[in-house]
């Protein structure tokens, strides 16, 4: 059984959206793209790398395979030839075919066919961006780590992490560090349901 992990930056309220570069979404009408830029050293640089080198396979939404597909095969360092190499399996509605080197574009029931890949052998799959997917593999609970990179700031504006059909669940904290910019990168497994208690006087836990 393979394990399906989110990898994404996300500001401190919950924006995921349009993280990399001025132009991010602009076509979409979001007007803070490239808020988590500052703050990627190379230290963070070389520990994305290194978390991605660990997948067997990429699944990505049809706009995050877009701007993927454009921008890596350009690239001449390890993350990219780690990347360009990769399979990746990419998940459309409108898509009728994908070019990138090592791609597959699932089409049809993309949660059976998320549940399929899972069953198969091979190391983790990764999802990278892809916010709209990311919500639907929530809503099914078929993520079982998220890998997040918290950037300080407050965007205000713009697709979160978790939506609206987010399933109440409990997560407990694998690893995590901070880098000398702020971002605190966690590393979050699921872990059962939510649980629920009181606090206060009245309860002794106090």
């Amino acid at each position: 059984m393979r394990e399906l992990k989110v990898m994404n930056f996300v500001s401190l309220d919950g924006v995921m959206q349009g993280p990399g570069g001025p132009d991010d979404d602009r076509d979409v009408g979001f007007t803070h793209g490239g808020w988590a830029v500052p703050y990627i050293d190379r230290p963070l640089i070389e520990q994305i790398g290194a978390s991605t080198a660990r997948a067997g396979a990429l699944l990505l939404g049809r706009r995050t395979y877009d701007v993927f597909a454009a921008t890596w095969p350009l690239a001449d360092d390890p993350i990219g030839t780690t990347i360009n190499t990769m399979r990746k399996y990419v998940v459309s509605r409108t898509l009728d075919k994908v070019s990138w080197q090592n791609s597959t574009l699932l089409k049809g029931d993309v949660v059976e066919q998320v549940r399929e890949l899972k069953r198969g052998d091979g190391a983790e799959i990764q999802v990278h961006g892809s916010g709209q997917l990311i919500q639907t593999l929530i809503e099914h609970d078929l993520v079982d780590e998220f890998h997040l990179h918290v950037i300080p700031v407050v965007v205000g504006t713009g697709n979160r992490l978790f939506g609206a059909g987010a399933i109440p669940a409990g997560l407990r904290l694998v690893d995590s560090t901070t880098s000398a910019t702020g971002v605190h990168s966690g590393t979050y497994a699921r872990a059962g349901e939510l649980q629920y208690g009181a606090i206060g006087p009245e309860t002794g836990n106090w």
